[in-house]
């Protein structure tokens, strides 16, 4: 890249926005990262992460970070197991003994150690982005909520999510919802308090779908393991049915009429929470999603390609979509042939994994989803 300096600013301080500017910041490249959350224990992060050896590694490594990862890592987390709807086991794949090709990390554990990863001072909390203006050349100014200052940029680079707001002024796209809902739930201290359940969710993922819907297990570190209770079902199927989401019997009561029949182990994920009960429809970006290359902005991660989380690709793709926009830059003379060169490589990616998580998604929850589920683990072995 050339030696003239260039302001790098990255919207939002998730795996791929805080990959971009970590390897940046190893090329001696500056980069600022302004995202949303107060502070960075602000909110969940979310559940466990398995780390694909070509996405979400390979960025691990381009970052310098690979051996503080593999101190976090829980490769034993590989395991998955599928059960029927009577909570028998039918599928069981043990994590790797040697190898561990997708070793598992809590998200809230790999947003940290990215973080501690980056000069201090690198990430602007409590600046959520309102817009995002187009400046004579190739710069932009970028317009926060409650700030009289603003921040001008020769690349923005979006790294915002599902509703990106970098993303407004490149594509007309938004998500829409997949049909299919999550309502989350968790149990904490479960080898202690939960023993039976621990058992049955094993050390990785335990799944069991089955017409239309079904359950997603995940332990995580410190003893808890997440809970998805998945439903192909209107977005608005708790108002349809009169429901208060804010009202936890209700939701407990609801969730167990739609799975009567199922085995009590399963239907004791929803009923022996400690967590609550938490509604996320889930939404996708349609496919393909592209733009045209546009000088002084760019996208990763969901911002650019939004896709159902039961693909296990979208934070993987979005951390080596940061590392691959980062070396782009690193290798090219100016940011705007770096942006088109990311860029050809970014999309074709994209649109390819976007197409399989939909597919992913259509045959976890469909009339059939259980000889499905159990024909796809199979064929991976």
């Amino acid at each position: 890249m050339s030696t003239a300096p260039v302001r790098i600013a990255i919207v939002g301080a998730g795996p791929g926005g805080l990959i971009c500017a970590r390897v940046l910041q190893r090329h001696g490249i500056a980069a600022a990262v302004y995202d949303l959350d107060t502070c960075p224990g602000a909110r969940d992060q979310g559940g466990s992460l398995d780390m694909h050896p070509d996405t979400g590694a390979h960025a691990l490594r381009a970052a310098g970070v690979w051996d503080a990862f593999r101190l976090l890592a829980r490769p034993e987390g590989e395991q998955m197991r599928l059960v029927d709807r009577g909570g028998r086991v039918v599928f069981d794949a043990a994590a790797p003994e040697t190898g561990h090709a997708n070793p598992e990390i809590d998200r809230g554990q790999l947003r940290g150690l990215l973080l501690d990863s980056l000069t201090p001072g690198t990430v602007r909390w409590d600046h959520r982005l309102e817009h995002v203006e187009r400046l004579e050349g190739n710069a932009h100014r970028l317009h926060f909520a409650d700030r009289v200052t603003t921040v001008d940029a020769d690349l923005v680079v979006g790294a915002d999510g599902a509703w990106s707001k970098v993303r407004r002024p490149l594509s007309d796209a938004v998500p829409l919802y997949t049909g299919v809902t999550f309502v989350e739930t968790g149990l904490d201290d479960v080898d202690v308090r939960h023993g039976e359940l621990a058992a049955l969710t094993g050390n990785g993922t335990m799944m069991a779908l089955d017409d239309n819907q079904g359950f997603i297990a995940q332990r995580n570190s410190g003893g808890h393991i997440r809970v998805y209770v998945g439903m192909r079902t209107p977005e608005d199927w708790h108002r349809q049915a009169g429901l208060d989401l804010a009202d936890p019997a209700a939701v407990r009561d609801a969730l167990l009429s739609r799975f009567a029949g199922w085995g009590r182990d399963l239907l004791r994920f929803v009923t022996d929470t400690d967590t609550g009960y938490t509604n996320r429809p889930l939404y996708a970006l349609p496919v393909p999603h592209t733009w045209d290359p546009t000088p002084g902005l760019t996208l990763l991660g969901d911002a650019a390609h939004l896709m159902s989380p039961i693909s296990g690709m979208g934070a993987n793709l979005a951390m080596r979509d940061g590392a691959d926009l980062a070396q782009a830059i690193v290798d090219h003379g100016t940011v705007d042939e770096a942006v088109i060169a990311y860029e050809k490589i970014l999309l074709p990616r994209s649109i390819e994994a976007a197409h399989a998580a939909a597919e992913g998604i259509d045959g976890a929850f469909a009339p059939d989803s259980a000889e499905h589920t159990l024909a796809h683990m199979t064929s991976r072995r």
